[in-house]
């Protein structure tokens, strides 16, 4: 049984915008055709809810809350429980595959990815769900790093937030370097005038002479 699969329609989902219908339809694309043209107008909202505790889940494991997370998937199971059953056309081709209870497309989607979710976080821990750290992204992603590092959803965001730090770190030498040099013109400045105003200054007055009695 492929759980990745499952796990992955998790964060198709997070990731998805649900502004309307026709970004509910692109989350399911090519692989749940039926899905994607019979879910309706008020399977949205149900989306749209499930996918805020689903970002929630992966925030919480990004920021170490292994017990939180935990929790927050029991819920959801409880919520979108599943139907385990056996599917294939042959002897060749037997497969497991969970369904959900409801009689819903939103129960049957969110079902499977809770449920991927969940075996995903028992076998790899809730630190192996991210948070794209380029702020102007925040989608979600499924760590598969050897050493659990990785820090962006794609190499996209990567190159982009590397860009940005390194212009960055460029502006602020150049900065720093514009300050030093006016902080030495300044000096330079300041001690030419004393230069100048001691040149300048008249001669000190001399005292009379006395008179000779």
């Amino acid at each position: 049984m492929d759980f990745d699969a499952y796990a992955r329609t998790g964060v198709d989902l997070v990731n998805a915008r649900l502004d309307d219908l026709d970004g509910l339809r692109a989350v399911f694309g090519d692989d749940n055709p039926w899905m994607r043209d019979t879910v309706v107008e008020r399977d949205l909202a149900i989306f749209r809810r499930a996918q805020r505790r689903l970002r929630d889940v992966f925030e919480l494991g990004t920021s170490g809350r292994d017990a939180e997370a935990v929790a927050e998937l029991n819920t959801l199971l409880e919520a979108f429980p599943v139907q385990p059953r056996i599917s294939g056309h042959d002897s060749g081709d037997w497969h497991m595959h969970v369904t959900g209870r409801g009689a819903t497309i939103a129960a049957e989607y969110i079902a499977g990815a809770v449920w991927g979710l969940s075996v995903w976080l028992c076998e790899y821990g809730s630190s192996r769900f991210g948070v794209c750290a380029d702020d102007r992204c925040g989608n979600v992603y499924l760590d598969t790093s050897s050493n659990c590092c990785r820090r962006f959803c794609s190499e996209r965001c990567a190159t982009r937030s590397h860009v940005a730090a390194h212009r960055a770190r460029k502006r602020a030498a150049i900065g720093e370097q514009g300050g030093s040099a006016n902080a030495a013109n300044t000096t330079n400045a300041a001690e030419a005038t004393n230069v100048t105003g001691a040149t300048d200054a008249p001669p000190a007055a001399s005292a009379p002479l006395a008179s000779v009695g």
